[in-house]
């Protein structure tokens, strides 16, 4: 069971992506984060949320979902589209790949997923959708 916990949808709209990272970022600050910390994760969600709304849903209309969670001091956020998904994850999961090489898209959205969350899991079938598990310990409130 978890301390605390919220859920959010919205359109997959570029401009929610801001609103994404900082409901997230409201939500984690019961944990009295660093500002290191807080920019860590909305910078996690912030990747994962355009993720779905560039290659998910291609910028068509489609619904994207946060689930965040709060047990002791681990934060666990949860992003989910019901979009195309991806046809091979490992792949997608490499440094410098995109699908949209004509975005100019980096290809470097779930290294800095890894990279500022302490773990990162990620789950997608085509034609179904994907969903982002990210985790982050915070230090203990004690």
């Amino acid at each position: 069971m978890y301390d605390n916990m919220i859920k959010i949808e919205f359109q997959s709209k570029s401009q929610n992506e801001s609103f994404a990272r900082v409901a997230v970022a409201a939500f984690v600050s019961q944990l009295d984060p660093t500002i290191e910390e807080i920019t860590d994760v909305k910078t996690a969600v912030s990747e994962a949320v355009t993720n779905s709304i560039i290659h998910g849903y291609e910028n068509k209309d489609g619904v994207v979902k946060i689930e965040a969670m709060i047990k002791e001091n681990e934060l666990t956020v949860i992003v989910m589209d019901e979009g195309i998904g991806i046809e091979n994850v490992s792949l997608a999961m490499q440094p410098l790949f995109t699908s949209r090489p004509d975005l100019e898209r980096s290809g470097m959205g779930f290294t800095v997923m890894e990279t500022f969350m302490d773990n990162l899991e990620v789950y997608s079938e085509r034609g179904k959708g994907t969903k982002i598990i990210m985790k982050k310990n915070f230090k203990s409130l004690s």
